[in-house]
């Protein structure tokens, strides 16, 4: 078989390139049979939309507004997402990681494809991925042919889009004006064999019919056809309202009697994308058209192939066609409606089913509208052009035919059955003239090789999130209390060496490529890119990842928390992309690998477990009252309808903690306790910090009194008060009885009664529900921690401090 050279370009630029591609062909070019190929063959991860129902399940792939979440009115390419009627609805975890990880995007029949909504589709991919990249850095694989069917827009819906752009087409947009996009033209003609056929088409392609090429044409015209019945001929029309009279009309004027077949439909398959009539009205005698390839290996019948009913029966109908020496029993066949999901093990983007429609392949076919007829190719066909109003049409009707001596037209084709758009006919002439060859496809290969080592060292991206945390934490730094300007300005000063090697690297690079030699053949390359992923990943673990890991903080203002974690999140992820790179690679640069890695760590991000920003506050060992007190902030909040920070800030909060107040003179030398919070707030603030010192043997005052002066800090009998709180216990009082009796509070008595846990005067479950004992005593093994405020945030809020701690020490015990 002849090698089609198009096709292996095409298939070269796509599986080897990053190059965004539009590839095109006159009718039967096998566009379609290549998007297929592609779909079982290539290694990219890759999602396939169309913008039409129809043309999605044909494709089997999804539409471009379910895929995008985009809606159906004009989308200005200045306006926001989130302000588009809902251009911005939330996407979910699953479609994110998937736009994050994919390589290649395919539209389908991007003939039919608006300018703002490829507009749209650049814009969603920028917000999830590289803004400052068109397409967010995907390549772009857009499939169809413009002398086809084009975009459908109204003419209130081209009065607000006119003012963007110079025409609907797709190729008007923005983004493909950016794109730096090459076209490739598939000229193999696999349809029709006859070249006078093939020119006359070509001329009406791009409306320079000739005079010698309409007259040949016209030989077709033959007044007042009527077909014979056997031979199988199918109308092609203009307007769906004829094609549906000439079907209903000739069935009913057979005698035969007519059955229904009922689709069955499961799960999410919605209307505007059934493949075929939910009911289906046969008769014997019926001229039929196929509308699905045969899905059983004997392939009997494809898409358009035409034959006559000879018998109906309840699940099969049998179907006689021209020249074929067979008899076609036909059962129902089954369309898939799909969405792409990532699968849980491997992390490939799979299509899972959704919905199916389940209907005999089959639909009346007297007559069909040339643009249901896109795609399909007929032996015999009579062409009714007269009324057509729209680009491409007539060729769209009369590529359909295998042979011009298969053909019959109804009236006569002159210019005015012609529709082109010069616009189209201008961007053809220029694409053409662009056609790429190898050396251009050397060259994009080994460009891609090239910026796939330049972004395995690239350490840009992170020069913003670091200057946006320090930005906040300047400004905010009054709210701000841990450890965080000196990790930040140690990872902020060594960005520009990095930065300055790396850029060093890329221009070794570009001297050490050869013209001849791929990047991934040249060994002298590939010995320095191994020299330089070491040195770039040991300055990663020990400067970045180290100054990182010992960054910590806590804030009041929920706004501020915000903006950090968001910008700690980028950087996490940036450092696993890193990391992800560093560790791979361990035979020399490959783009296979560059590929499967950068896809790898999206979902390494996910697996990768959060790290406590908030809770542990560098500096004080105090971490147990800080929580604490945390607690009793929350809950006086609570108990007066005011906001958490208004009871005592967190800069105060801090200060508590290492200073340890326990009288209210004290109290009131913290920053930001006055005499009216501390007469409102004073005595339960002490006495959380009383009982911490009592339950850490910390040296206390007893005194509470405002008036009181201070007394030297005096040693408290603790083995007395213990066994005080557990005489009182054993009499049968409750811990907030004892409390009560003894003006302590509830976590002092409860911490005394622990004590006489390990030695077995106090049962564990009288201090703490069995439930949960048990329950703790089973996840507490599992948990790695740091400290117990690291334990309790990694467990469910149901259980306690107290009751964690008591799991604890019976655990030490044992």
């Amino acid at each position: 078989m002849d090698t089609n050279k198009e096709l292996e370009l095409a298939k070269d630029f796509v599986n080897n390139t990053n190059r965004s591609i539009f590839l095109t062909g006159k009718a039967g070019t096998g566009k379609t049979t290549f998007l297929h190929n592609l779909k079982k063959d290539s290694l990219k991860r890759l999602v396939v939309v169309a913008p039409t129902g129809v043309a999605a399940i044909n494709a089997k792939g999804v539409t471009i507004h379910s895929f995008f979440q985009l809606p159906f009115g004009p989308i200005l390419p200045d306006a926001e997402l989130s302000n588009s009627g809902g251009f911005n609805k939330k996407f979910s975890k699953t479609k994110i990681d998937i736009i994050k990880s994919m390589d290649l995007l395919v539209i389908d029949e991007i003939s039919m494809v608006r300018a703002d909504v490829l507009d749209a589709i650049d814009k969603t991919l920028r917000r999830y991925r590289t803004r400052d990249k068109v397409f967010g850095g995907v390549q772009v694989l857009m499939i169809g042919d413009l002398q086809q069917l084009s975009p459908v827009i109204k003419d209130n819906e081209w009065q607000l889009l006119k003012s963007y752009y110079q025409t609907g087409f797709f190729f008007s947009s923005r983004a493909y004006q950016e794109a730096n996009t090459i076209t490739i033209e598939l000229r193999h003609i696999y349809r029709q064999e006859n070249p006078k056929f093939i020119q006359i088409l070509n001329e009406i392609r791009t409306n320079t019919l000739s005079a010698e090429a309409a007259e040949e044409l016209n030989k077709r015209y033959i007044k007042d056809f009527s077909p014979d019945p056997k031979e199988g001929y199918i109308e092609l029309t203009t307007h769906n309202n004829r094609a549906e009279r000439a079907n209903s009309a000739e069935l009913e004027a057979l005698s035969s009697k007519e059955r229904t077949y009922r689709a069955k439909i499961e799960g999410k398959f919605p209307e505007f994308s059934y493949p075929n009539s939910e009911e289906v009205k046969l008769k014997v005698g019926a001229q039929v058209m196929f509308i699905k390839n045969d899905s059983s290996p004997e392939k009997r019948y494809f898409n358009g192939k035409i034959g006559k009913v000879i018998l109906l029966d309840k699940d099969e109908v049998v179907v006689s066609c021209p020249d074929d020496d067979f008899n076609i029993v036909t059962t129902p066949e089954v369309w898939e409606n799909i969405t792409y999901t990532v699968h849980p093990e491997t992390k490939a983007i799979t299509e899972d089913k959704i919905g199916s429609f389940t209907q005999m392949p089959l639909r009346l076919a007297w007559a069909i509208t040339i643009h249901k007829s896109q795609g399909l190719t007929f032996e015999k066909a009579i062409i009714d052009a007269q009324g057509a109003f729209a680009h491409g049409q007539t060729y769209v009707a009369l590529s359909r035919c295998k042979s011009l001596e298969g053909l019959v037209l109804k009236s006569k084709i002159d210019s005015n059955q012609i529709i082109n758009d010069v616009h189209v006919t201008s961007f053809n002439k220029t694409a053409e003239a662009q056609q790429p060859n190898e050396t251009i496809l050397h060259s994009a290969i080994a460009t891609f090789q090239l910026e796939g080592i330049q972004e395995v060292f690239d350490f840009y991206p992170f020069l913003f999130p670091i200057n946006r945390l320090l930005d906040v934490f300047y400004k905010n730094r009054g709210s701000i209390t841990g450890r965080m300007e000196e990790p930040l300005i140690t990872v902020k000063d060594v960005l520009p060496n990095l930065l300055k090697v790396s850029s060093s690297f890329n221009n070794q690079l570009k001297q050490l490529s050869d013209t001849d030699v791929l990047p991934e053949q040249n060994t002298i390359l590939q010995e320095r890119f191994m020299k330089a992923k070491a040195y770039f990943k040991s300055e990663t673990e020990i400067k970045i990842i180290a100054a990182l890991n010992a960054l910590s903080y806590t804030t009041d203002n929920k706004a501020i928390e915000k903006e950090i974690e968001k910008q700690l999140d980028t950087l996490e992820e940036l450092l696993i992309v890193k990391r992800s790179y560093f560790n791979g690679f361990n035979d020399g640069f490959t783009t296979h690998e560059f590929l499967a890695l950068r896809a790898k760590s999206i979902f390494l991000k996910k697996e990768a477990p959060k790290k406590t920003k908030t809770t542990v506050v560098d500096g004080t060992v105090n971490i147990e009252l800080f929580e604490l007190l945390r607690e009793l902030r929350n809950e006086i909040a609570t108990e007066n309808d005011l906001i958490h920070y208004q009871i005592f800030t967190q800069k105060a909060l801090y200060e508590i903690c290492e200073v340890l107040p326990t009288n209210k003179k004290e109290l009131l030398e913290i920053n930001g306790f006055g005499k009216v919070r501390v007469d409102k707030y004073g005595s339960r603030i002490l006495e959380v910090i009383r009982a911490y010192c009592d339950e850490n043997n910390i040296e206390t005052d007893d005194s509470l009194d405002f008036q009181e002066p201070v007394a030297s800090k005096k040693k408290v009998k603790k083995g007395d008060s213990h066994k005080l709180s557990l005489e009182l216990f054993k009499a049968g009082k409750s811990i907030s009885e004892i409390a009560k009796e003894r003006e302590l509070a509830e976590t002092t008595i409860f911490g005394h009664l622990a004590k006489f846990v390990t030695t077995g005067e106090v049962e564990v479950t009288a201090l703490i529900s069995e439930t949960h004992y048990e329950e703790l005593r089973q996840l507490i093994p599992k948990q790695t921690y740091e400290n117990l405020t690291d334990l309790k945030t990694k467990l469910d809020q149901k259980y306690s401090y107290n009751d964690i701690k008591l799991v604890l020490e019976t655990l030490n015990t044992k």
